[in-house]
């Protein structure tokens, strides 16, 4: 699985600075495994040159255990018995016109854990897009409600592949809530906002990146087997994405 795991790693680098690109200062919040595993099951039925370029643009192999470590990577992230809640989901859903081949539908069944359920769009996609937002919404604990906006969707779609994921961790070392206060916070070297931060006093890995004067700190969930990382430049460095990047 080193493997992959390398892969997912150069297309998550590689995803942040497209969607970086038109707004460097704005945020962005996505899931690089959700992206990739959802892609990977295209390339489960794509062949010849659609096949070769999805494998170069999730800097995959073109060997047939990739799927296999998706699916060992997928099984670790939704193991049971764990102090967190991490769960992932997946859901193919085609036209019920359309023919299927029964070896695709298996395959995302077998490694990703997706079925595939046919709707049709063709008389009433609307009412589709009501019923895939309600999926996503189960799956996500009713934090996304509308996936999929007014007339993303219409008669000649074929095949919507939807993927959801939902964390929920308590901190190893709690927070109290006593010492939340109002502080500013630097946006950049001429701007800040006022907002309330937490605040604790106790010990917690600490890294410092020389290149791009930027301390790194990990605050771990409860069972220290998932984390948050924080990077945090030097006062009056603005954090450079590319810098950090390259």
């Amino acid at each position: 699985m080193d493997a992959l795991s390398e892969a997912n790693g150069t297309f998550a680098i590689q995803l942040l600075k497209i969607l970086c690109e038109d707004n460097p200062s704005h945020n962005v919040f996505y899931s690089p495994v959700s992206i990739s595993s959802a892609l990977a099951m295209v390339f489960l039925g794509a062949k010849g040159n659609t096949a070769a370029q999805m494998a170069q643009v999730l800097s995959l192999s073109t060997e047939k255990d990739i799927h296999q470590s998706f699916q060992s990577l997928l099984a670790e992230v939704n193991k049971p018995g764990t102090q967190y809640l991490l769960r992932t989901a997946s859901r193919l859903f085609g036209e019920k016109t359309c023919e299927f081949l029964s070896a695709f539908k298996e395959s995302c069944l077998r490694f990703y854990h997706a079925e595939l359920e046919q709707l049709s769009f063709a008389s009433d996609a609307e009412q589709c897009r009501e019923h895939i937002n309600t999926w996503v919404s189960k799956k996500t604990e009713g934090k996304i409600r509308d996936l999929l906006p007014s007339n993303s969707i219409n008669a000649n779609t074929r095949l919507v592949l939807v993927n959801a994921i939902y964390f929920k961790g308590r901190w190893n070392e709690q927070f109290n809530k006593m010492y939340t206060r109002e502080m500013p916070f630097k946006i950049n070297q001429k701007e800040q906002k006022p907002v309330q931060m937490m605040f604790q006093e106790a010990t917690f890995k600490l890294a410092y990146i020389k290149e791009v004067q930027t301390q790194v700190l990990e605050l771990p969930y409860e069972g220290e087997e998932l984390s948050m990382v924080i990077l945090l430049p030097d006062d009056n460095v603005d954090l450079s994405l590319h810098a950090c990047l390259v």
